[in-house]
């Protein structure tokens, strides 16, 4: 047995002897799924290496949970999981698993979108899909790359601002966040406000008027 099959294990035996455990659901493990990330991102961030590896397995268990959980009413397990997510990756490195070419990280990227594309046909919009419970900060790096990917940025609209590394970025971030607070205006809802009038912009632009 493998230490993987062993968590599974310890995982199922939880779920049955447990009553903490057994009551829990998709729904109620959602905020313990949200926080192992965010504490798996802060030891990343921060190069805690023993941190990482511990974080990993916090995420990797809130997984195994939301599986086992699966595993009754809904008629699949981790395995089903892991087989799914091995054919997905699969179809979508053609140029590793199957007979196409791109060597560049960009032409990488280009079919990548042109697999997931295919299997997402059935969507009528680059905005489908975007998860809404990202962080306003989140959403709007995902936003304008689906305004990028369809045309509704100008190119060369980049705004100059006074920054040149990641340290002064946070810097004006969290110095626009307290000019706002300064005056009563909440930063995140403002920002979510912009990025609502950004999807329009979106839509607009891949349904042009008649």
């Amino acid at each position: 047995m493998t230490a993987l099959d062993d968590l599974v294990s310890v995982m199922h035996r939880l779920r049955a002897e447990c009553a903490w455990d057994a009551e829990q659901t998709h729904e109620t493990l959602v905020p313990y799924l949200l926080e192992e990330s965010a504490e798996l991102v802060d030891a990343i961030e921060t190069g805690d290496r023993d941190g990482i590896r511990e974080e990993l397995g916090d995420v990797l268990y809130q997984v195994l949970f939301h599986a086992d959980i699966a595993s009754g009413a809904e008629g699949f397990d981790i395995q089903d999981v892991a087989a799914l997510t091995a054919e997905k990756m699969k179809r979508r490195h053609p140029h590793v698993f199957g007979d196409s070419v791109a060597a560049t990280p960009d032409e990488i990227r280009a079919q990548w979108l042109e697999v997931k594309a295919a299997e997402k046909a059935s969507r009528t919009s680059v905005l489908d899909g975007i998860p809404r419970g990202m962080s306003a900060l989140a959403l709007a790096g995902k936003l304008l790359g689906r305004a990028e990917q369809v045309g509704a940025l100008d190119a060369g609209g980049v705004p100059s601002l006074p920054f040149d590394d990641e340290d002064e970025l946070g810097a004006l971030l969290l110095a626009l966040v307290r000019a706002g607070r300064a005056r009563g205006f909440d930063a995140d809802r403002a920002l979510r406000a912009t990025l609502r009038g950004l999807e329009d912009e979106i839509r607009s632009t891949e349904q042009p008027p008649a």
